[in-house]
């Protein structure tokens, strides 16, 4: 089997045979709930990890693929899976328009950062404040089971609809990986004057990957929408999007394809966990995931995946396990 989806394929076995023998709607509900969180990630993890250009706004492409596929749905009557279609390529237009107008300045590192912020947040306000969006109130859609509205009376079906999601993401991830615009992107990264020097043209590339990245994090929020059958602005646009696309792969490991699922599954096991050994405490995830985002980054910046690497026989040593590198 090529490169890299080997790993993948294995993780994917496992998660799919996960409904034939749980039926507990508590473990169904968390999984499907991390694998939501595992696409946003595998969102960012290409344009920040392995292309370098690290967002704080990613919620803009998720709230847009939502938004847009709940209007699409609520005032036109569009079929679920068309008017996810429609969000996908929303939020792909709008990390096009953000990028364009961002990398055309030259904005990079915190810079950039914070323009994605601060675009993630005007949406949110515009959101929070239009009829169009239904304002504060926010977009209801209407319990309908069936295949053509997206909406299925079991978890378990459900689960697998988000599993196609995150493996094709996953397989697109690890395409890139292995293409020449994978080179590209890592080369950017790493340096971009000497890509530039090289014949690598930058803005292409960094155009390229936060389109797909945005494809991808609107892709979330539409499953969002589909699964909770509830959107408003400060759910679709909030910060905690954003945070949870770059916490997973930091912790995963950032800038490899397995990343952000290893990540999304780390932090949210062990907020669960802990919230079963202290009970309900207000936000005690929350510090949870600063406790392992501190101790990640003090001991192990390459992220879980990069730790097993130093760990295994023969391992690269301190290296921070960032790259194209596949798995």
């Amino acid at each position: 089997m090529r490169r890299g989806y080997l790993p993948i394929a294995l993780i994917l076995v496992v998660l799919a045979a996960l409904p034939l023998v749980v039926t507990s709607n508590v473990v169904l509900n968390f999984v499907v709930f991390v694998l939501i969180i595992t696409l946003v990630a595998q969102g960012w993890n290409l344009l920040g990890g392995t292309g370098g250009q690290s967002s704080f706004g990613h919620a803009a492409f998720f709230g847009t693929g939502a938004y847009a596929s709940a209007i699409l749905q609520t005032r036109y009557g569009v079929n679920a899976w068309a008017a996810m279609a429609a969000g996908v390529a929303a939020g792909a237009v709008v990390g096009r328009v953000i990028g364009y107008l961002a990398f055309r300045a030259g904005l990079r590192g915190s810079y950039f950062a914070l323009v994605t912020l601060a675009f993630a947040e005007v949406l949110r306000i515009l959101a929070n404040a239009s009829g169009f969006t239904n304002g504060a109130a926010g977009l209801l859609l209407k319990l309908d089971v069936g295949f053509w509205n997206m909406q299925f009376s079991s978890r378990g079906a459900f689960l697998w609809l988000a599993l196609v999601f995150v493996a094709a993401g996953l397989v697109i991830c690890q395409m890139i990986a292995n293409s020449r615009f994978g080179a590209q992107l890592v080369a950017v990264r790493e340096n971009e004057e000497a890509a530039r020097a090289l014949g690598v043209d930058v803005l292409a590339v960094k155009l390229r990957a936060i389109t797909v990245s945005g494809a991808l994090t609107a892709a979330a929020g539409c499953l969002y929408l589909q699964y909770f059958l509830y959107i408003d602005a400060n759910i679709a646009y909030g910060l905690w999007i954003s945070v949870e696309a770059l916490l997973a792969p930091m912790v995963g490991g950032r800038g490899l394809v397995l990343g952000p699922i290893i990540g999304a599954f780390t932090l949210h096991g062990l907020g669960e966990a802990t919230k079963m050994f202290t009970g309900r405490v207000p936000g005690i995830d929350l510090a949870v995931y600063g406790a392992v985002l501190v101790l990640v980054v003090a001991f192990a910046p390459g992220g879980v995946l990069g730790l097993l690497r130093r760990l295994r026989p023969g391992g690269r040593g301190p290296g921070n396990g960032r790259g194209g590198e596949g798995a």
